[in-house]
């Protein structure tokens, strides 16, 4: 399998078969260049201008998935569960969907703008995760100390941060510092991409931070 981070909360996500998920794109205002391809499967953790751009995207049956729920599209089975983009219960920014895809013998969650710490019991709603996309950014969403406190009660393999400030982004979010003044278990990939094979059970919360060049 491998995860390429194009910026922001956007992965492309392919595995062995090449089938291939997109997740929450943006458009060019928010300063990473915009993806022009084709995909298998697009999702859509809420409809904000930085999570749902896909006028320049060809999506194979136009299978754009942005609801809760249970499926199955190209042999990838996927998990929506409803969430909230604060802690308000979503009445100051609306909802989020969790997405929860199986490739590959992998159970991967995105948390897209996830914007309060999920209790224990919704937790558990989750299952065993191996590949964790955690927002860290803060002033949207989790912040870097809240983003930690999940990642513990989540216990995934590998996490991989997301939707935190770089030079690139055009608008005002935290850096990776205070995530990773926490979490001090963090892989710098000189990449945008990462591929992962085989056992990963012996990693726990393993921070791999990409590249968005």
């Amino acid at each position: 399998m491998e995860i390429k981070w194009l910026g922001h909360s956007s992965f492309l996500i392919t595995d062995s078969h090449g089938k291939s998920i997109l997740t929450d794109p943006f458009n060019a205002s928010i300063g990473y260049e915009t993806f022009k391809g084709k995909v298998d499967l697009v999702t859509i953790s809420h409809h904000h201008f930085d999570h749902n751009f896909t006028k320049d995207i060809m999506v194979a049956d136009n299978n754009i998935l942005s609801r809760a729920g249970l499926f199955n599209i190209c042999d990838i089975p996927i998990l929506g569960i409803p969430s909230y983009h604060d802690k308000v219960q979503g009445t100051k920014r609306g909802d989020n969907i969790i997405f929860i895809f199986h490739m590959d013998g992998y159970r991967l969650c995105h948390l897209g703008d996830l914007g309060f710490v999920l209790s224990k019991e919704e937790v558990s709603k989750l299952g065993n995760i191996d590949i964790l996309f955690i927002p860290v950014g803060g002033n949207y969403t989790l912040d870097g100390k809240e983003a930690f406190q999940l990642s513990k009660l989540i216990n995934s393999h590998i996490i991989i941060p997301m939707h935190y400030k770089t030079p690139n982004l055009s608008f005002p979010l935290d850096g990776l510092d205070m995530f990773l003044s926490y979490i001090k278990n963090a892989d710098k990939i000189n990449n945008n991409y990462i591929k992962i094979t085989g056992d990963i059970s012996d990693m726990s919360n393993k921070v791999k931070i990409l590249d968005y060049k």
